[in-house]
Order: structure tokens, then sequence, then C-alpha cells
């Protein structure tokens, strides 16, 4: 019935509607039941029986429907459904309904399915009541409020399978999220839907990531004074030979005496890909086998035949013992699994973020999720990133660090994908790594020139790790390596361009660095704003936006201070030539100053501007917002490199770092090239 696949739509882009679905008797409307009495005074459930819906909207009911041409039918049905989810964008709940995706009498060659395409639109989840075949035929015969047909148990059995079969190859065609659940060792059916209700509801890949960074700075918070460097590292094929999740699902098919293979395999090969959705239905895997075997057991059983690469053991011993270095592993696989394996290796400081079934600090790791956290160290922790991966997914994460190390297996076990990917990343997307051959006798990826070698035992190595303090301060944060820099940077530097246009390039770069770091570093607050669907929703912008005061640095710093407000548009925006010309009235109970210029050469004058706003506001954050920064001003012992070391209030954010001491004069000074007033220099 349903041959092509429909256009695959994110489902935090329509309403919450999660369908329960499950062969008659299997308890659909008992649960629905049980589920309204539990949920329904948190305001953020509405339920739904199909059927009975579909009865208020025909004229002489459910009987009257049942005598409708099948056409007819069908429009009732998408009617009904449609009328759900407009209810659901009105209100903002989500909507839970019981329905039926199949009806098949006894005898029948096959089913005859009811689901329409308006279903398969409107559903962003769907629970299948698994319910075993003899318990659903014992409790037909018992049911004395429904007339029920006699059916043998092989054709319940037969009917649900075929359910579950179609159910599941049409929600991967349109990107909805499916999950069995049935009497398994978890007895409580009721609190089990339940759990899964309030995961859909609030699980958007803005809340993954926002729970992912949560774990991270936990992760990372002890000694956070301390910490100077973080070494962000990939789990399976990376950290050991072994893939822990073909590792799993090889002893779920054994547990389950089946022939399955590895679902996950099957599940990223397929319409879904890698995406944000194909990662939550991972998660639903996970949380089938949780209710429904050992998970526990089978974790440890999984962990225990994995072993750590050699040169991985060591390095990642000697940052247990370090006090300013720390190691994560952020794995796109089962955070468990890792964390038993790093246990057993005897590194019990080093955490996990990965994947997992629902709740119990189980997110969504994919590539996008690797790169933020990345980003999120850099940003709010002020660390130097350290990088390891060995698969495409890996790829924006070490591209986000500040070094990056692809590790090389077997040949027989690298990801196929890889090399052009690598390559790919290196030629266009500015990706600067090496790689490590682990073992040392395998042979390297593409060559030595593009990707050179590093063993990471190595003294030399080690001392890079652990070397401090960093240059410069890690509280300095700048886009020198990042492609998009490169971009931006080109008009800024290209002589043959001044006046308007550049200025209407360092408006780019002001807008951009407030984006890639200022958003970070300061942070971001909800606020309620309308749907373009009808409801309201949350919106984003700077924490204490209105509270923020933007300095444009005359006059080099104007077109990029404009920049940076068109990023806050509520903020103040204020000229000063001099640091006297910032007034005790634009500072005060400011939350940010903002003090924004196109070039620091020695760091001087904007510690000029530094004190004064620092005079005037103790306690703001201050942050100097720059296109080129010069290295020399913001290491050693200058003063703008004390003021970063005594201030953690101080940050510097900048487009290029740069080793180049020269300054601009005459028809070189970027202020005369901004206006045009060279030939008077």
């Amino acid at each position: 019935m349903f041959q092509e696949s429909s256009q695959k739509t994110s489902c935090e882009m329509r309403p919450v509607v999660v369908g329960i679905y499950g062969i008659p008797g299997s308890g659909k409307t008992f649960l629905l039941n049980k589920l309204t009495l539990e949920l329904k005074d948190s305001g953020h459930f509405s339920f739904y029986e199909g059927s009975i819906l579909i009865s208020s909207l025909v004229f002489g009911g459910l009987e009257a429907f049942q005598k409708l041409p099948e056409h007819d039918k069908t429009r009732y049905r998408q009617l009904a459904i449609t009328t759900i989810g407009n209810e659901c964008a009105a209100t903002g709940r989500a909507a839970i309904i019981a329905g039926h995706f199949m009806f098949w009498a006894e005898g029948e060659e096959a089913g005859k399915v009811v689901c329409t395409r308006g279903d398969l639109s409107t559903y962003t989840h769907i629970i299948y009541l698994g319910v075993p075949a003899e318990v659903i035929a014992q409790r037909r015969l018992d049911d004395s409020e429904k007339t029920r047909a006699a059916v043998s148990v092989e054709h319940l059995r037969r009917w649900q399978e075929e359910e579950k079969t179609q159910l599941h190859r049409l929600c991967m065609d349109h990107g909805i999220l499916f999950s069995v659940i049935g009497l398994g060792r978890s007895s409580d059916l009721v609190a089990d839907v339940s759990a899964l209700a309030h995961d859909f509801r609030v699980h958007t890949e803005e809340y993954n990531l926002r729970c992912g960074k949560s774990i991270l700075d936990q992760a990372l918070g002890c000694g956070l004074e301390k910490l100077e460097t973080v070494l962000v590292v990939d789990g399976d094929r990376t950290l050991a030979a072994a893939d822990t999740g073909a590792l799993f699902w090889r002893m779920v098919a054994k547990s389950r005496g089946s022939e399955e293979g590895d679902l996950l395999k099957e599940l990223f090969s397929g319409p879904l890909g890698y995406s944000y959705a194909a990662f939550r239905q991972a998660n639903l895997l996970y949380e089938e086998v949780r209710r429904d075997l050992h998970f526990s057991d089978l974790c440890d059983a999984v962990a225990a035949e994995v072993t750590l690469y050699p040169e991985f053991l060591e390095l990642l011993k000697q940052v247990e013992a370090s006090e300013h270095v720390r190691a994560v592993v952020v794995t796109c696989g089962l955070a468990i699994i890792w964390e038993r394996v790093l246990e057993r290796a005897g590194l019990s400081r080093i955490k996990t973020i990965g994947a997992g079934p629902i709740g119990n600090d189980a997110i969504v790791v994919n590539a996008e999720v690797k790169a933020a956290l990345v980003a999120h160290v850099h940003t709010v922790h002020h660390c130097h990133v350290f990088a390891f991966g060995d698969s495409p997914l890996d790829l924006d994460m070490l591209s986000k660090a500040d070094q990056a190390v692809v590790v090389v297996g077997e040949d027989r076990a690298r990801s196929k994908t890889m090399e052009a990917a690598l390559l790919d990343a290196i030629d266009n997307g500015g990706l600067r790594a090496r790689q490590v051959l682990l073992p040392s006798n395998v042979s390297p990826r593409l060559d030595t020139t593009r990707l050179p070698l590093v063993d990471i035992t190595d003294p030399e190595f080690i001392e890079s790790v652990f070397r401090r303090p960093r240059c410069p301060s890690p509280q300095v944060l700048h886009a020198t390596s990042k492609s998009a820099a490169k971009l931006l940077m080109t008009p800024t530097r290209d002589a043959t361009i001044a006046g308007p246009a550049l200025r209407d390039a360092h408006r780019r770069v002001g807008w951009y660095l407030a984006m890639e770091f200022l958003a970070d570093l300061i942070g971001l607050e909800e606020y309620r704003i309308p749907h373009v669907q009808g409801h309201r929703t949350e919106g984003h912008r700077l924490v204490h936006e209105q509270r923020t005061l933007i300095v444009a640095l005359m006059r080099g710093g104007e077109a990029m201070a404009f920049g940076v407000n068109d990023a806050f548009p509520l903020a103040m925006f204020v000229h000063a030539k001099r640091p006297e010309e910032i007034l005790p009235d634009h500072v005060e109970q400011r939350h940010a100053v903002l003090l924004v210029d196109s070039v620091i050469n020695n760091g001087n004058t904007v510690m000029q501007f530094i004190r004064r706003a620092r005079d005037l506001h103790a306690g703001a954050r201050i942050v100097v917002v720059a296109g080129v920064v010069q290295s020399q001003a913001v290491t050693g012992d200058r003063p703008l490199a004390r003021a970063l070391v005594h201030d953690a209030n101080l940050n510097i954010v900048a487009l290029r770092l740069s080793d180049n001491k020269y300054t601009g004069r005459g028809t070189t000074d970027t202020g005369n090239r901004l206006f045009n007033t060279t030939n008077i220099a």
C-alpha cells in the first residue's frame, strides 16, 4: 500500500504525536486509560482513542462508519489524524493515540492495512505492544465487554509479526521512531510507556546537546580552576580495535536465540542514515534490550572482550595522574560499556559520554554533537583540545580541535568510507591532522605528507599534551585554522578592497565571531515566541542581551561592532575613541561589555579600555572582539597577557591570531582602508 517513502521530516519540526499500536486484545485501550490517569495532570499530553474520534466525526457514529465504502473510510481516518495534529500544534501538547494498523480475519491470505498516509506524516513516534500471542488469545477469550471472533494463537502470532515488520519499514521510511514493548522482564507496562512518553515530549536535538554539555561539565568540573588541556577520544576502533556495538548485538542475538545480525549496522545503512533520528532509534533499540534481557550483564560481557591499545592505556594513565589534563571518551556507542572497559583498565577518573537506553544520562552522540562538545571545551572551559578518532563521524570533532589525531587500525577493521571523507576534509575542509598507526606495522591512510605520522608514546608528543602553561591563554578564543575564518579574512587582507566593501567584510566578521564564540562564551537564555504553526514555542537570545554593551573602538572597530550588533540587536551600542568616552551610565548594570576593534597589535590601547570598563564595573564580563590579534600581545609578560591570567571575567575573541609584528601605517592602516582616507594619510 505504501511503496514509496515520503520525504523524512524531523520529529522536532512537528508536534509530538505518539501512536500506540498492537493487534486487538494487546491492551491498547487499557493502557491508554491508565496513561490518561497518570499523565493528564501534567498538562503536557492529550489522549485519543482512534475509533472514538472517528465515531465523533461520522454522522451515525461507528456503526455508520463501518458501512461506508473504503475510500470514505480512508478519508475519515485521515481527517481524524489531521484533527489531532492540528490540535497539538495549537496547544503545544503531545498526543497519545490508541489506533489500529491492520485488520486480519483468520483464513484470509493477507490483512487489510488501515494506516493512512496522514498517519505516517503526523506520527513522530509509534509504540507497538508486542504482548505474547498466547496472552492475547486468553485475553480475547476472557473479554466480557467486547465480542471477539475466536482466533488461533498461530494466526495472532502471524498477524503480530506482520504488523511489526510493516510498521518497522514504514517508520524508517518516514522518519518515525519505533519501539516494541511487551511483557518482558519489566512487568510495569504503564510505567515503561509513561517514561517513553515523557522522553519523547522533551527530547529534541537542542535538548540532547544541552544534556551532553551538562555531562561534559560534570566530567571536567573537578579541579576546573587548574584545567588546561582536555583529550576528547572516540571509543570503538580508536581506544581499542574492537567494535563494541557489533559485539553487543551478537550477544543479544545469542541471548534471544535468534540469528539477527548487527541491528545498528542495518539501521544506519537504511533511509535514516547517520541522522539524529537514527541515533534516537538506536537508543530505543537499547531500551528494548534493557526491558527484555539482562542488559547490565550483557554490557559486562562485552567489556570483558575489549582490550585497550597499550599506547592509549599508557597515555591515559598519565592523564589520570595529572591535575591540569583531563580525558573524556565521547562515543556513538553504549556509554556503559566504555565505562566498564575503563574501569577494568583502572582508569576510573576518565568519564564517558555516549548512548544507552532512554534516560540514565544516555544521549545521542553523532558527528554534530562530538564537534559541539569540543567547541564547548574551548569556549566554556577555555582548554586546549587534543581529539582522537577513526571514522567520518569524527571528522567534525577533529576539525574543531587544536590537535587532531586520526587513529589507523588494521586494514580489515577500518571504516571503508573514511579515506574519501578524510581526503575531502583535508583538501576542502581545512582539517590539519596527524595519524597514529595501531599497531605500528599497519599501513597508513592517504599519505604521510597530507597526514603526517605521530607516535603517541613518543616523549615529544607526551610533552606536548602535558605542557603548561598553554600559549596563548585559554581565555583567548580564535578561529585562525577554521575554513570560515579563511574565507572571511580574505577580503580584509585584499589590497584591492576598501571603503564600503571592506566595511561590509568587517561587519560579516563581527557577526561571525558573535555567533561562533560569544553565544557560547556568554550563554543563551530562552524566551517565548510565536511559532509559524500558530502556537507558542521557545526562542533563544544572548543571556541578558538588553544588559549587554557593545563599544566600537573608533574608528577601526565600528564596522565589526555593527556586525556584533546584528547578532545581538537588543544590546546597547556606543562609540569610543578614548577610554573616558565610556561613561558610567554606559557600564552600570551591564552584564557584559564587548570592546570591538579591528586589529590588536601590542595590546596597550585595548588595555586602557579594559581598565576603564573594569574601574566602572568590577564584576562585568569583558570580552575584546577583534579581527586580528598579534600573538605576542597575549603571551609572555605583556600587560594584556597578565590581565588574562588574573581576570577570570576577561576574554579575547579573534578571527585570527598572527605572529606577524607588522603594524599598518598610511595606505596599509586598516582605518584608512575602511574609510578611503589612504590618500591623506
